[in-house]
């Protein structure tokens, strides 16, 4: 029985438009290290390093540690400057971002209703983003970041999504089978890959990104309102 709801968060429980997301965080690093950086060249190495992060099936490393593994191999610039310097543009210029998203009053209600019913909840963003970031966007998203068992980001999680041990190891974290546990989110094949290892999946349509048609993942689908009046309808458990 489904005890547990995973919630995916950009385009998910913080509605966005992921472009408009990426220009301007990208054109926020740009600013910030302009001096050390020209044009789009630290976008390109991110994107390489966060690649690499993503295909790291080296469980002994968590997403942060793979990550800058790759990116002090492409730059000469002092690490532990560039460290600092990352970390302060996610605890200061990151919060510029909040401009591009709104909140889903629906999906606000949903996590309330689910916490009053006896689930437990976790945020299974795709951990590309360190801690301080995640904690920003949930409260962007106008929900409690104490109401979730688990948030997962780059500092403690050692896959990324559409990687189906990212979902196994949250899995593990938190003491849950599969059958116990369904995953909420916007992307058809990040998040709904999680059907793979046997999680009930719901496909969130409002900002869906579908790179593919394929739709075999996806156990139930619908918009805000349609997951809302679902959450309505499961039982309670406590």
């Amino acid at each position: 029985m489904i005890n547990t709801i995973l919630f995916d968060l950009d385009g998910t429980l913080l509605p966005l438009d992921t472009d408009a997301f990426l220009r301007k965080y990208f054109n926020g690093l740009s600013i910030k290290f302009k001096d050390y950086f020209a044009g789009k060249e630290l976008t390109e190495l991110i994107w390489a390093s966060t690649k690499y992060a993503v295909g790291n099936m080296d469980s002994t490393k968590t997403n942060k540690e793979a990550f800058f593994e790759d990116f002090f191999t492409r730059t000469n610039h002092p690490r532990d400057l560039l460290v600092s310097m990352f970390d302060e543009f996610y605890e200061n210029d990151f919060r510029q971002i909040k401009d591009i998203t709104t909140q889903s009053e629906l999906m606000i209600k949903a996590v309330l209703l689910l916490k009053e019913k006896g689930y437990e909840m976790v945020v299974a963003t795709n951990p590309i983003f360190p801690r301080s970031a995640v904690i920003q966007r949930i409260q962007w998203a106008g929900v409690n970041k104490e109401d979730f068992k688990l948030i997962t980001s780059f500092e403690n999680m050692h896959f990324c999504k559409p990687n189906p041990a990212y979902f196994q190891e949250i899995l593990e974290t938190i003491g849950k089978t599969p059958k116990e546990c369904m995953m909420v989110g916007n992307d058809l094949e990040e998040d709904m890959i999680s059907k793979k290892i046997g999680l009930t999946t719901y496909l969130i349509e409002d900002y869906m990104i579908a790179r593919k048609d394929d739709v075999s993942n996806v156990d139930h689908r619908g918009n805000y309102k349609t997951f809302y009046d679902f959450v309505v309808s499961l039982p309670t458990l406590k």
